[in-house]
């Protein structure tokens, strides 16, 4: 009954929040009237309400009302009645740890597993896989678990980064990062260009967007997968 989308990002360059995706989030949430945000990883530290609000003037541009999950005084019971949910971008870390503090990834993972629409970008998007050994960001907070919600049978590498021929830079690659951490874990891991999005629904994970994804698998050479594959088989 899943029906999900894991975003690599929330906001392209050059355009505003959510609006390069927000046809097809008027689609996937029709008949919706009102989501629950979830503002838990404050990216640059801003407030819950400051980031709700955000949230807010997005999906006011498709009628669609926005509720900041911190204003509730049972979470639990918000998600369990929720029409649909959003959890953006930020700090995963900061993220994970405040779903774990307020006992949420049990009834957040049931509330989707049971139909409720779910959107994640970027942070969001890292929390839908098994872990979130594969985000971006610092640890500057350390959660109880680096478990994740497994929405999907595999991790999640937002905002991936294709090396730059061109640059002097000779740090490590973000492919590089993702070969260190099948040095120790098998789980595959796909990565998410800007601008694109996995959409799930029911047992079924479809690449959306115009780019292609990368995807790394434990002992495999890395590989690109096209707009509108599934990727299912992933394991």
């Amino acid at each position: 009954m899943k029906n999900i989308i894991i975003a690599s990002t929330s906001t392209l360059h050059g355009s505003g929040y959510l609006e390069y995706i927000l046809e097809d989030l008027e689609f996937f949430f029709k008949d919706v009237k009102e989501i629950i945000f979830i503002p838990y990883a404050r990216p640059g530290g801003i407030s819950h309400d400051e980031y709700t609000e955000k949230a807010k003037e997005a999906f006011s541009k498709i009628n669609i009302s926005v509720t900041g999950l911190h204003t509730f005084d049972n979470p639990n019971k918000a998600i369990k009645n929720a029409e649909g949910i959003f959890v953006g971008g930020g700090n995963t870390f900061v993220l994970t740890n405040q779903l774990y503090k307020n006992n949420l990834i049990d009834v957040l993972k049931k509330a989707i597993n049971n139909g409720t629409r779910y959107i994640g970008t970027s942070a969001g998007s890292n929390i839908c896989g098994l872990t979130i050994k594969n985000t971006n960001d610092m640890p500057i907070i350390y959660p109880p678990s680096f478990n994740a919600l497994a929405l999907v049978p595999f991790n999640i590498n937002p905002h991936y980064l294709d090396p730059d021929l061109n640059s002097k830079h000779m740090g490590e690659t973000r492919e590089t990062r993702i070969k260190e951490f099948h040095h120790f874990n098998t789980h595959p891991v796909v990565g998410l260009r800007e601008g694109s999005w996995l959409y799930v629904k029911d047992d079924s994970i479809t690449l959306k967007g115009a780019l292609t994804a990368r995807v790394f698998e434990y002992n495999k050479q890395p590989y690109e997968v096209e707009p509108n594959t599934e990727l299912n088989t992933l394991k």
